[in-house]
């Protein structure tokens, strides 16, 4: 059973540095406050999608960037399609042993139902209403160094593409 997220009042919610997920499958919060003067990419992921095998472009992408300032932050989520079955320490096992999945993951989150969903795609729907929240697995929000909301990338987008790594690379010099 995943962990809830404290409730919080969103209207006092200004930029992503004010969110935290739980960690998957260890004790501990990732503080995206942690992250300020660094570009993040927050991907809604999933073990069972055909979008699945974008893990292997996420991590090369963020072994080739890290050393410049991004974070990629995996956040399990079974809202679409029911492709994330598996308890915590399942979807560890599957991102260590398929992918070598070595950025940051959270425990898994609720988007779709509005009265459960995490404070993050709260403030994500709040920012730039519902129709910007992830329609799929594998959507990407892309935060500034300052915690603002830089880009959002569809399911389809290729975390190598041109259009992602521009946008990454803009946000890493800003």
């Amino acid at each position: 059973m995943p962990r809830r997220p404290a409730r919080i009042a969103l209207g006092t919610m200004t930029t992503a540095h004010d969110f935290t997920f739980a960690k998957l499958d260890q004790p501990g919060d990732i503080n995206l406050s942690d992250y300020a003067g660094k570009a993040v990419l927050v991907v809604n992921v999933a073990s069972a999608c055909g979008f699945t095998s974008q893990y292997r472009e996420l991590e090369a992408l963020y072994e080739a960037k890290a050393g410049k300032g991004l974070v990629v932050i995996g956040v399990p989520c079974n809202d679409f399609g029911q492709q994330e079955p598996g308890g915590e320490s399942e979807i560890r096992e599957f991102c260590d042993t398929s992918y070598h999945v070595t950025f940051p993951m959270t425990s898994k989150v609720e988007i779709v139902p509005a009265g459960r969903r995490h404070p993050f795609y709260a403030w994500i729907a709040e920012q730039l209403g519902e129709g910007a929240l992830p329609r799929w697995n594998f959507h990407k929000y892309l935060i500034g160094k300052d915690g603002a909301l830089v880009e959002a990338f569809p399911s389809k987008a290729a975390p190598l593409g041109p259009d992602m790594l521009g946008a990454i690379d803009k946000a890493l010099t800003a």
